[in-house]
């Protein structure tokens, strides 16, 4: 390459990277596991079934030919999460990259759903993105380095009727992704957000067939269809990679046209 030449698709290349993935046994945690993994990146996935998280971390290692793992921790346990860290940068040496993508969705009117329902929403979407990352951050504070990616929500950015512990999370969460980034940008740690819009995972199947919700998809997404998981992958390799670096507290939507319009 020539010395003016711009580096292009290698700003993409994670070869030598190490990110962790909370919820990266299934859906959209698996598909950007294995975004990541594509470009060199080793995976290691975070759940609180471990067996489920060793399945997926066994199939990424397969499929890529990295050093894949799976650890056990429930995200809204500060000192599981602490323990998690200090193992991989015991094994590996560093994390260099978080994607907090566990998360949940209790759906409901608000006089039918109880504070439980309600708080148990709020402790892993909000708690759980919080202590994740707090967990990381002296260690990329010490390497001078890092990429933060919090797993927001177009309903972090617009309301939905019967939705308001998810909506109310996931506002907490883009709140939480301007503020983190800005106190950890002198680190050269950047903080941002990908708020995805309706995809088809394993926590929208139960509504997916029903009247009401192709309505909802055909009418509201320009696309007029659900997201398909693969199309999650380019924004969280474009996020965690150098590619994004001049990126802080963003909220990246990819939301088939549901917020433009």
């Amino acid at each position: 390459m020539k010395d003016n030449a711009l580096p292009g698709i290698q700003l993409f290349q994670m070869a030598d990277r190490i990110a962790v993935i909370t919820g990266g046994s299934k859906g959209l945690g698996y598909a950007m596991a294995a975004g990541l993994a594509s470009a060199g990146c080793t995976p290691i996935l975070v759940n609180r079934n471990l067996e489920e998280g060793q399945e997926a971390a066994k199939k990424l290692a397969e499929d890529y030919s990295l050093p894949a793992r799976a650890f056990k921790a429930d995200v809204t346990n500060l000192k599981e999460v602490e323990s998690v860290v200090n193992e991989v940068i015991k094994e590996y040496g560093k994390v260099d990259i978080l994607i907090n993508s566990a998360g949940i969705n209790i759906r409901g009117a608000i006089d039918e759903l109880s504070p439980d329902e309600f708080n148990q929403v709020m402790r892993v979407n909000v708690e759980g993105t919080w202590n994740c990352s707090r967990a990381v951050t002296p260690n990329m504070k010490k390497n001078g380095y890092g990429r933060i990616i919090n797993m927001a929500s177009t309903l972090g950015l617009v309301g939905l009727a019967n939705r308001t512990p998810y909506a109310t999370s996931k506002g907490a969460v883009v709140q939480m992704t301007r503020a983190l980034g800005l106190e950890l940008a002198p680190f050269n740690i950047t903080v941002n957000a990908i708020c995805p819009g309706p995809f088809l995972t394993e926590m929208n199947i139960p509504i997916a067939d029903t009247p009401e919700a192709k309505n909802f998809i055909v009418g509201a997404t320009a696309l007029a269809r659900w997201g398909e998981l693969k199309e999650i992958q380019g924004a969280a390799l474009f996020l965690a990679s150098d590619a994004g670096s001049y990126m802080v507290g963003s909220m990246l939507t990819v939301d088939g046209g549901w917020t433009a319009k």
